[in-house]
This record gives structure tokens, C-alpha cells and sequence, in this order.
């Protein structure tokens, strides 16, 4: 099953590890990742766990967090989120 963000896919089983990768590219805690995201650290503790899934609205400001690092002037930082976009989302195929 996979999680529809507008243009954009994330592979549901995986969003727990895209929500680590992402947080540890940034340099942050889980509670620092859960604040910046407004959420609370138990929350972001069982998205990485596989224990919960975030909301759409979760997904839409982890990939609005992605798209914001991968225009980011830390080279080292922008190739680290385009790399993580490329490996959990895909662009949506057009239904035929």
C-alpha cells in the first residue's frame, strides 16, 4: 500500500525508516525532529518504530521539510535530501 502526498508516493512500510533517515540527516534528536515537525516525541518515536503512521498532513511537511533541504546551500545536506527523496518517493503514474 502506499501513501499519496499530491504528486508525490511514499512506500508505507517504509516511512518509519524515512522519518530516521531524514531526522538523522538533520542532526536531530527525536525530540528536536518532533518539534519541528509540532508533534509530540512518543508520536515520533512509533513513526520510526513502525507503530503509527503519520497523517497526510505529517507527510506533507516531511516532504515540504525534504524539498526545502534539497535547495539548501550546505552541498553535503542538499545531496543527503535529494537522496533521500529519489529512495522513498516516486513521481505518481498517470491512470490510464
Amino acid at each position: 500500500m502506499l501513501l499519496q502526498q499530491n504528486s508525490l508516493v511514499v512506500k508505507q512500510p517504509v516511512v518509519g525508516h524515512l522519518v530516521q533517515e531524514l531526522r538523522q540527516a538533520l542532526g536531530l534528536t527525536q525530540k528536536k525532529f518532533a518539534a519541528q515537525l509540532g508533534v509530540t516525541f512518543p508520536t515520533l518515536n512509533r513513526w520510526e518504530n513502525g507503530h503509527a503512521t503519520p497523517s497526510p498532513l505529517a507527510l506533507k511537511q516531511i516532504e515540504m521539510l525534504l524539498n526545502q533541504l534539497s535547495e539548501s546551500s550546505d552541498v553535503a545536506l542538499r545531496e543527503r535530501s535529494q537522496t533521500i527523496q529519489k529512495k522513498y518517493f516516486q513521481s505518481e503514474e498517470p491512470e490510464a
